[in-house]
């Protein structure tokens, strides 16, 4: 190779590397957020800028403005401090009432995050099914158990899984008899729960014969 080739290669490698730098900063420039707490994002001292915020969800704080969900997230270190977030976009089945949001968006004028991306944390839990009934077993005591808390267990019904917005969250059925139990429920799922997985649900069954779980892990 010709030392005048050399030395053009040497300079387009050059431009190469420095056009790569410049677009990796105008990415990082756009895409880029702060990291901060709730009480930070709460103070009102970033507004209009990029932040990501992780909080616990408030408890029954969600609630929908047009196509959009609101809801509030807390710090444990803070319980008192709450932070507003309005999200429009697609939502996890995961979350729901006291799971970890990641949330990350622009911090509006009123202290308001309008959050671009949502993630949610839910840990899977695990319940002993002893002393639970079976789907067949709790319909059969019928008005005697009507708001008595009882424990449950039965496989999720393929494709019954809702968000949290939905009034039915999922529906278990027997896997024997295969009745189904319709499951009120308003906290967040554990990433484990996924069509025909085993279920043990803790709560109350109601007039109509929904079930309203307090609790829904997976078996042990």
């Amino acid at each position: 190779m010709n030392r005048s080739l050399r030395r053009r290669l040497i300079v387009v490698t050059g431009i190469i590397i420095i056009a790569i730098i410049v677009v990796l900063a105008v990415v990082q420039g756009a895409t880029g957020s702060k990291v901060i707490g709730v009480a930070e994002a709460a103070s009102g001292s970033y507004s209009g800028q990029r932040v990501q915020v992780t909080g616990l969800v408030v408890d029954d704080s969600l609630e929908y403005e047009g196509d959009s969900l609101v809801f509030s997230i807390y710090d444990e270190s803070q319980p008192e401090t709450h932070l507003k977030v309005i999200y429009q976009g697609a939502m996890s089945a995961t979350f729901g009432n006291q799971v970890t949001a990641i949330c990350t968006g622009t911090m509006s004028e009123d202290g308001t995050l309008i959050a671009s991306q949502l993630v949610t944390k839910c840990p899977s839990k695990y319940e002993s099914a002893t002393d639970a009934l079976q789907v067949s077993e709790l319909m059969a005591y019928g008005d005697s158990v009507i708001g008595l808390p009882v424990k449950v267990s039965g496989l999720v019904k393929p494709s019954s899984i809702n968000p949290v917005t939905s009034e039915v969250r999922l529906t278990v059925i027997d896997p024997v008899s295969h009745d189904e139990l319709a499951v009120l429920y308003e906290g967040g799922l554990s990433s484990g729960i996924t069509d025909g997985a085993t279920l043990v649900l803790t709560g109350t069954l109601d007039s109509t014969g929904r079930f309203h779980a307090t609790d829904i892990a997976l078996k042990e």
